[in-house]
């Protein structure tokens, strides 16, 4: 039997949360009990999010990238709400192509949302959850912070330091009650992932890294993959000799380079000035 958390009065922040992974992860905390604030960049698709999304749910303009952006929707949250129990690290933005033909305003941005972000949400949310004697950080990282993904250079540079960061952090709080986790898909069906390749495994759905937060805050673990299979597959195949190493991971991990449809990026990638 899956545990279900008890998340009855419980106050959730999820960044990036007007769309895709972040609405269906709101959507589905919501659900439970949980006083769900949905922070995003556009802060008006955040309240329209809590508006039709059911339960106590909260839009709050967030810009990730600002560190007084984010202190202030975390006090915008605990004004309403109370201090925050769950901090969900969501925002992220992805560029796809040959590394050499990215604009520098490109990397920039993805370095800025992807990792600083995350860094700056933890900052902020950790010290005071480790006064109060609890808390929990889940950031939504990806496949790409253990894999080799070749069209996604900076964006797999971006994930790396998320993991590298989260480990650091995660031994200096060993001590205090407060939990770290790291959630790392594949290929996710949001605009996002638009026109890229999946490799070997299928494309996932919004819903399948929701249920995937809801069972990390149930039975809490640091590193999490989806599938569940990728962690200790990319484990095994990092001992093996370089030359199989690679012909394994070419055969598994798609060359965006080669297979993604950039031209179905256009739109998305628009929207960050990240397609030159």
């Amino acid at each position: 039997m899956k545990a279900t958390p008890r998340l009855e009065g419980k106050v959730v922040a999820v960044t990036g949360g007007a769309n895709g992974i972040g609405r269906e992860t709101a959507r589905l905390l919501a659900s439970l009990g949980a006083k769900v604030a949905i922070g995003d960049r556009d802060g008006e698709a955040a309240r329209r999010a809590a508006r039709e999304l059911e339960g106590a749910v909260l839009g709050v303009d967030l810009d990730v990238t600002s560190a007084a952006s984010f202190a202030a929707y975390l006090a915008a949250v605990e004004a309403e709400w109370g201090a925050v129990d769950i901090l969900v690290n969501n925002a992220g933005v992805m560029w796809v192509g040959p590394f050499d033909a990215e604009p520098d305003a490109a990397a920039e941005r993805q370095l800025a949302v992807n990792l600083m972000g995350v860094m700056r949400g933890v900052k902020l949310a950790a010290p005071a959850m480790v006064a109060r004697g609890s808390g929990h950080i889940i950031t939504i990282a990806s496949a790409s912070s253990i894999l080799t993904t070749p069209g996604e250079a900076s964006y797999s540079a971006s994930k790396h330091g998320v993991l590298g960061y989260l480990k650091a952090v995660r031994e200096e709080l060993r001590l205090s009650p407060v939990q770290v986790s790291v959630i790392m898909p594949a290929v996710v069906d949001t605009e996002l992932a638009a026109g890229t390749g999946t490799g070997a495994a299928k494309l996932l759905q919004p819903s399948d890294i929701a249920q995937a937060v809801l069972r990390t805050i149930a039975k809490p673990r640091f590193e999490v993959t989806i599938p569940g299979y990728m962690g200790p597959l990319a484990r095994l195949i990092n001992v093996l000799p370089r030359p199989l190493r690679e012909f394994i991971m070419r055969t598994l991990v798609p060359n965006q380079v080669s297979q993604a449809d950039l031209r179905a990026r256009e739109v998305y990638e628009a929207q960050f000035g990240t397609r030159s």
